[in-house]
């Protein structure tokens, strides 16, 4: 437990910093005074006060907060302060501040795949056929176990990965592929059909396959820089989509959100990821900053994205939401939070005794 405890620091240390320093260095580059930058809530550890701003460290580590100068738009300040004040600001300066909090940690993110592609760059299956289902298009069509498959449909393979690529996107139109077995190229024509599977939810989906499956053999491939940037953002990308979708289906109802963790899921996990080594711990942070991105940018009113909601408003009808309708809202999305937090601690108790 003490190795996952600490892991758990390391992680949440690192996301919160980042997340943090985005917004007071978005803060600084727009002019906004900052009071306090703090990495955690309530009693402060350690403090260093540079300039105007005092530098924290807190008792509990699951958040952060940097307070600015005249953050809240009733505050009173002194004439010297309005030129720093944070309400006084353009809609546009104010939005870039609040979102360059979520922006870091998709940065952050980026920057870890990136790194990881360029000086780890990739392993892929070899294009090998493993195993051959029964009653499949393969079998029918006389492919063995260790054909090297070169091409499919004029399209040179690479890594089983591209065979799985084509296969899936072919519609169940005939396929020409080019094997080499024995040292000797075979020309067969198959068409694929529809197979039952799962999908990365793990609901039962029908899927286009030919009933083969790979060797288990795999390669390494470099990669440059632009090929390791263009691969992290492409990753990114799928795994914002991944997430997004994963919420709209616990709303719906399609899987369970028995499946959403808190700090003690994390904790274990992160104890796992570490024990794993330094690469799949990375990989960890990296997942989780951008799940922290997406759901700080949720219009949940105490969250970033609610408060890029009230900005919005403000920019279309060209005033502040009135400061009581605010504070009904903030209240409304704190209490949506404290119940989604005792939620996800329930799942974790249930889950740490159910040893699941």
């Amino acid at each position: 437990m003490g190795h996952s405890l600490i892991a758990f620091i390391i992680v949440i240390g690192i996301l919160v910093f980042i997340h943090e320093f985005g917004h007071f260095i978005a803060a600084r580059f727009f002019g906004v005074g900052v009071d306090v930058f703090s990495l955690g809530f309530g009693p402060k550890i350690l403090k260093k006060t540079v300039g105007r701003t005092q530098y924290c460290l807190s008792v509990i580590p699951l958040g952060g907060y940097v307070k600015m100068v005249g953050e809240e738009p009733g505050a009173v300040l002194d004439p010297e302060d309005i030129s720093l004040s944070f309400t006084h600001k353009s809609v546009f300066r104010k939005s870039m501040i609040v979102a360059a909090g979520p922006f870091f940690n998709f940065f952050l993110a980026i920057l870890v795949y990136y790194v990881l592609y360029q000086f780890s760059g990739l392993y892929l299956s070899k294009p090998i056929v493993g195993k051959i289902m029964e009653n499949s298009p393969a079998e029918a069509a006389g492919m063995q176990p260790g054909d090297i498959i070169k091409e499919l449909n004029a399209i040179t393979i690479e890594s089983f990965e591209d065979i799985s690529r084509i296969i899936g996107s072919s519609k169940g139109e005939k396929l020409d592929m080019v094997v080499e077995r024995g040292g000797e190229k075979h020309l067969i024509t198959l068409s694929p059909i529809l197979s039952p599977g799962k999908n990365a939810f793990g609901e039962p989906i029908e899927k286009f396959a030919i009933g083969i499956g790979n060797s288990g053999e795999t390669f390494h491939v470099s990669l440059n820089p632009i090929e390791a940037i263009t691969r992290a953002l492409q990753d990114i990308w799928g795994l914002v989509k991944l997430t997004l979708l994963s919420v709209v289906k616990m709303i719906s109802g399609s899987i369970s959100a028995k499946n959403l963790g808190g700090p003690i899921m994390i904790a274990q996990m992160a104890g796992e990821q570490a024990k794993a080594g330094i690469t799949n711990f990375a990989w960890f942070i990296a997942l989780l900053s951008v799940n922290l991105g997406i759901i700080n940018l949720f219009p949940i009113p105490v969250l970033d994205g609610g408060h890029l909601m009230f900005f919005a408003i403000e920019g279309i009808t060209g005033k502040p939401v009135s400061e009581k309708l605010r504070e009904k809202l903030v209240q409304f999305g704190a209490a949506v939070l404290v119940a989604l937090m005792v939620f996800v601690f329930y799942n974790d108790i249930i889950r740490m005794f159910s040893g699941e």
